[in-house]
């Protein structure tokens, strides 16, 4: 990764941030885009003089072209672009309005698309590069009715992940086109989540976020299709999608927790 050129979104918090952190010691030169600019301000200061903090609102066609223009104005190319930001809600599918479904569209699927047609002219040019969309298992297994058009917004990245990676295998093998699936996370997504929501940091099953950057940082080092954060996501999907009949698999764990066990 050393002297890589690497576009960050979301990186004010979060995995970005981590990512950002995990990146920059490893020697990456780093583009760091947000909307909160002192958050921003404050990690691009811990990576060093070698990261670029760009604040900007990446559901905004203009301004993802503005953070392309700052990496190559800075650096001269960009190596890999990774699609993070992203925004979670707390609302069941009855409850859902259209501007809630809206807003889980242009943050989690209309930003990465706007990332990817800004970059993907100069990979062609340069005939390589690499597009990593980080979604969530809940974008693969849908386990938590509230989230539920949070869930459809990360479905729909994969698709267009799997449908970008199709359209450039033979023609652009080199430019390489990941989708990254994590868990529950130890981040403040939750409480920045439409309607409110848990902390995610309290979770007991919730991931370190320094383990999920290094990850990325892996699959970044050596391009795949897809990566699982965590040991045993992959088989929680592969069992779902084989049962028989998903409505069994869906009132069993992990969709239904079990109740805490009460004190005696």
């Amino acid at each position: 990764m050393r002297d890589q050129v690497v576009v960050i979104t979301g990186a004010s918090g979060g995995i970005g941030a981590a990512l950002s952190e995990r990146a920059a010691a490893r020697g990456a030169r780093l583009v760091l885009a947000a909307r909160r600019e002192r958050e921003l301000g404050e990690v691009a200061a811990r990576c060093g003089p070698q990261a670029l903090p760009v604040v900007a609102d990446v559901t905004r066609r203009e301004d993802v072209r503005r953070i392309l223009d700052g990496a190559l104005s800075r650096f001269g190319h960009v190596d890999v672009w990774v699609n993070n930001a992203g925004r979670g809600i707390t609302r069941k599918v009855s409850e859902l309005g259209d501007e809630e479904l809206d807003e889980m569209m242009r943050v989690n699927v209309k930003s990465a698309l706007y990332g990817i047609q800004a970059v993907l002219p100069h990979f062609k040019e340069r005939r390589r590069g690499h597009i990593v969309n980080v979604s969530s298992m809940l974008g693969r297994v849908p386990y938590v009715p509230m989230r539920s058009a949070y869930s459809a917004a990360k479905h729909a990245l994969n698709a267009l992940t799997v449908g970008l990676r199709m359209e450039l295998r033979d023609e652009f093998p080199e430019i390489h086109v990941s989708t990254v699936l994590p868990g529950v996370v130890a981040t403040d997504f939750g409480l920045h989540a439409l309607g409110g929501g848990p902390d995610s940091r309290t979770l007991p099953f919730a991931q370190p976020v320094e383990e999920v950057a290094d990850v990325i940082v892996g699959l970044i080092e050596k391009p795949r299709a897809e990566v699982y954060t965590r040991p045993g996501l992959q088989q929680q999907a592969v069992a779902y999608f084989s049962a028989e009949d998903v409505a069994e698999a869906e009132s069993q764990p992990p969709f239904i927790r079990p109740a805490p066990a009460r004190a005696s």
